[in-house]
C-alpha cells in the first residue's frame, strides 16, 4: 500500500463535534432544571462509508474522543468492535472510566456498530442476536416545570398517537405531587401511567407517594431515592403497592454497576442508556445481565440508538421515547426514528442505523 492508500478493512479517521440545542421551553425534573441538551456526535470513516455515533453528555466529552480514543480506533479492523471496546477501557483507565469517560467510548462503540453494519449492508439491530423487530415505547417527558395544562396536554398527544404507556417528573414540590398525578390521570383515561422522580426523595417520602400514586394506578415508580441507595431501593420494591414496579439504572456506566443493582434485587426492572453504558457493547452485556437475573431491561432515551440495541435484549420491557432526544435528533440527523402505535420498527434493510448528521442544519448549534 503506498501512503495515500486506504485499507477498505480498517478504519481511516475518527471525528468529532458537538452541539448544544436548547429546549422548546425551560424544563427541570425533581433534582436538575436545564434548557439546552448537549449532544456529542462522532463519525467514523473506513472502507469508503461513514459509521456515526453520538452519546447525550458534556461537550468535554468530544476532546477525550478526539485526544484518547481516535488514535486507539484509528487502524484497526472495522469488524472487530469487540477489540475495540476493549482497547477503549483499557486507554480510560487512569482517565476513569465511568461519568465522562464512558460516554465518549459509547458514542465511538455505537459508530463503529453503524459503519460494521453499513458495511455488512445490514442493520445495527440485525447484527445483535435480534430478538424483536419491533420495540415498544412509552412517552416521556412531563417536566416539573410544566403546568398542569402543558402536563396533560403532552401525555395527551403521546397517547393520541397510540402510545399506551405515558411517563411523568415528579419530586420537586412533593406536595403538588398528588395533584399532578391526579390531573394526569384524569387526562389519560385508561392509559398506563409511570412517574419519575429522579432519587429526590428520602424513602419515607418515597413511601408515602407509593401508596398515595397507587389510588391513580400508577405502575411504574422510577428512581423514588437516589440510585446510589440500594437498601432503600429494595426497601421499595418490597414495601410498594402490588402492580407498582420500582426501577432504577439510567446512570450506570459499567457492567459492575448494573451487576451490583440486580444482585441487590433492588429493582423490579433495570434501565439502561446506550450513550452511556458502554455503547452497543454495553448495552448487549447488560442485557445479558439482566437474562441472567431474569429480570427485564428497559432502555432510557436515545430512541434512534436505543431500538436498534433493544433489538439484541431477550428480557425486554421497553424504550423511553423522550422528548427532548425525539426532538434533537429529528433536528440534527436524517433517517431519525419515530414511533407508531406504540411501537419502532426496525428495517433490517436499512444500512447500519440508518442515521446522517444534517450538517447544515447542525452548524448553528456546534460548540466543538
Amino acid at each position: 500500500m503506498t501512503d495515500g492508500d486506504i485499507d477498505p478493512g480498517r478504519v481511516d479517521s475518527v471525528v468529532c463535534s458537538a452541539y448544544t440545542l436548547p429546549t422548546d421551553r425551560p424544563e427541570s425534573d425533581g433534582t436538575l432544571r436545564w434548557d439546552s441538551t448537549t449532544i456529542v456526535v462522532v463519525e467514523v470513516r473506513g472502507g469508503g462509508a461513514t459509521g456515526l455515533g453520538y452519546s447525550y453528555t458534556d461537550a468535554a466529552a468530544a476532546e477525550l474522543v478526539d485526544r484518547v480514543l481516535a488514535p486507539v480506533v484509528t487502524g484497526r479492523p472495522i469488524v472487530d468492535t469487540g477489540r475495540s471496546w476493549a482497547a477503549m477501557v483499557d486507554a480510560l483507565r487512569n482517565i476513569g472510566r465511568p461519568g465522562l469517560g464512558s460516554a465518549a467510548l459509547s458514542a465511538v462503540d455505537i459508530a463503529l456498530w453503524d459503519l460494521k453494519a453499513c458495511l455488512l449492508e445490514t442493520s445495527v439491530a440485525a447484527l445483535t442476536p435480534a430478538f424483536h423487530d419491533a420495540v415498544p415505547v412509552y412517552g416521556s417527558g412531563g417536566f416539573t416545570s410544566y403546568s398542569d395544562a402543558e402536563l396533560q396536554e403532552q401525555l395527551v398527544g403521546w397517547v393520541d398517537q397510540g402510545i399506551g404507556s405515558v411517563k411523568m417528573k415528579v419530586g420537586r414540590e412533593p406536595d403538588r405531587d398528588e395533584a399532578r398525578v391526579r390531573a394526569a390521570r384524569s387526562a389519560i383515561g385508561d392509559a398506563d401511567l409511570f412517574v419519575d422522580a429522579n432519587g429526590a426523595w428520602t424513602r419515607k417520602q418515597a413511601l408515602a407517594s407509593a401508596d398515595r400514586f397507587a389510588q391513580y394506578g400508577v405502575t411504574w415508580l422510577e428512581e423514588p431515592v437516589t440510585s446510589d441507595d440500594l437498601d432503600g431501593l429494595r426497601l421499595l420494591r418490597d414495601r410498594s403497592p402490588a402492580g407498582m414496579d420500582i426501577t432504577a439504572g439510567e446512570y450506570g456506566y459499567d457492567l459492575p454497576y448494573f451487576r451490583r443493582m440486580l444482585e441487590a434485587g433492588a429493582v423490579d426492572c433495570l434501565q439502561a442508556d446506550v450513550t452511556r453504558c458502554g455503547g452497543i457493547t454495553g448495552f448487549l452485556a447488560v442485557g445479558a445481565l439482566c437474562d441472567a437475573h431474569t429480570t427485564d431491561l428497559s432502555a432510557h432515551t436515545a430512541p434512534s440508538v436505543s431500538a436498534h440495541a433493544c433489538a439484541g435484549v431477550w428480557h425486554l420491557r421497553h424504550l423511553e421515547y423522550f422528548h427532548d432526544h425525539v426532538r434533537v435528533e429529528e433536528l440534527l440527523f436524517d433517517g431519525a426514528l419515530t414511533a407508531a402505535s406504540g411501537v419502532i420498527r426496525l428495517d433490517d434493510g436499512c444500512p447500519g442505523l440508518g442515521l446522517q448528521l444534517k450538517t447544515l442544519d447542525a452548524q448553528p448549534y456546534r460548540v466543538a
